[in-house]
């Protein structure tokens, strides 16, 4: 059994194509173009919480649980779709992860009915972790093994980025237009992205010698566990603010409606600067990595909690929260990938479900403390008690791996 802090060989990690830098570039941006949909898709929905639950005719807690369904599918739908793909050509299956994705975020703007809309939410959700796992992967091949946290980051640049311009832009388009227009233009871009993975994208044919069978025998792994467990409890302080954003800022910081966009914007760039630290932090040391993003996090919402009241001071505690989160978040992925051995695809798969295990506790806890009349900046107090859970998690995992070392 591989141990927390150290990596599978490379040969484990998948077979290896590289790549020239040119073409390495081309792919990536291809890849974190899927990124940028799916990341505004995500997050969009919770700067126009409010729009929503109106639209739908729902109250705003109510309609946080959309959020929830949609990791819910991530959940489901990551391991399950990586088991059952492990064979197919990789661009291939990309693209059909895609095309599902762009086609039900279409679907998700006709929709008006509550109960069907959180239906097509879990649906959507369904491609979001394989699609990510298998991106990372493709990205990981075209370069040696000591730099695949910094290719891993420059796929999952698509999620802060989207968060940067396409959540802020799709946020002031449903706020003008109408929430179902948000959802349109994702799947435009989910269309541009089926177009560049096709031209860019190297075609690379599926591992032959993988099954379900073998991808899903990794499930019998306790590290797998237990990183699956530090991230989704751990990720989901990061959600507990992001999914409650708007009632954040416009009822407890009492901006106006236009300032939600600002915040969106900041918290977007909050993940690409994370997003660019995580990636050497994590090819230094994971665990160090994990350390910083569970401990940091929980001050950086702790500091929220604090200036929440204050109106646009909360935008540096905002700030700090998501770099924080993207560290944990990166760290959380390659642990993962280690952790599931040579069951690769499923274990990158997994990194996203777990994720949005996390995405689902913090939208769902958050939504409860506020619905029992918590108010709204409860949400934080929810996500700095999740970071340290999932710090203790880990902790947890250290010494079990050691428990077994030592039994060997």
């Amino acid at each position: 059994m591989t141990s927390l802090a150290e990596p599978v060989p490379e040969a484990a990690i998948l077979a290896q194509h590289p790549v020239s830098r040119l073409r390495f570039a081309a792919a990536v941006t291809a890849l974190a173009t899927g990124g940028f949909a799916i990341g505004t898709t995500e997050f969009v929905t919770m700067g126009l919480l409010p729009q929503i639950a109106e639209g739908v005719d729902v109250s705003i807690p109510q309609a946080g649980h959309l959020i929830s369904a949609y990791a819910l599918g991530v959940v489901v739908g990551a391991p399950l779709l990586a088991a059952l793909g492990a064979r197919l050509p990789r661009r291939a299956l990309l693209v059909t992860l895609i095309t599902a994705f762009g086609l039900l975020n279409l679907l998700s703007a006709a929709v008006s009915h509550y109960g069907l809309l959180a239906f097509v939410r879990f649906l959507d959700g369904l491609p979001h972790g394989a699609y990510f796992g298998l991106a990372a992967l493709t990205a990981a091949s075209m370069v040696p093994a000591h730099r695949r946290g910094r290719a891993l980051a420059l796929v999952m640049m698509g999620i802060p980025v989207a968060n940067l311009l396409g959540v802020p832009a799709a946020t002031i388009l449903g706020q003008q237009l109408g929430w179902r227009a948000a959802f349109v233009a994702v799947g435009l871009v989910s269309a541009l992205t089926v177009v560049l993975i096709l031209a860019f994208v190297p075609s690379t044919p599926g591992d032959p010698t993988a099954s379900s069978r073998r991808e899903l025998s990794a499930l019998r792994h306790p590290q797998l566990w237990y990183a699956v467990g530090a991230s989704g409890i751990g990720f989901g302080g990061l959600f507990a603010l992001v999914s409650y954003i708007a009632p954040l800022t416009t009822e407890v910081g009492g901006l106006g409606e236009s300032a939600v966009a600002v915040f969106l914007l900041v918290i977007g760039l909050g993940m690409v600067v994370g997003n660019l630290v995580a990636g050497r932090l994590v090819d230094w040391s994971i665990e160090r990595s994990l350390r910083i993003g569970s401990v940091g996090l929980a001050a950086a919402l702790a500091l929220y909690w604090v200036l929440a009241p204050y109106g646009w001071a909360a935008l540096v505690a905002g700030f700090l929260t998501t770099v924080l989160g993207s560290v944990l978040a990166l760290g959380f992925q390659v642990r993962l990938i280690d952790a599931a051995e040579h069951a690769q695809t499923l274990g990158a798969a997994l990194s996203h479900a777990s994720l949005n295990i996390g995405n689902s506790f913090g939208a769902f806890l958050g939504g409860a403390v506020i619905a029992a009349g918590w108010g709204f900046r409860a949400p934080l107090v929810v996500g700095v008690g999740l970071s340290l859970a999932g710090l203790l998690v880990l902790v947890l995992a250290r010494r079990a791996a050691r428990s077994a070392r030592q039994g060997e």
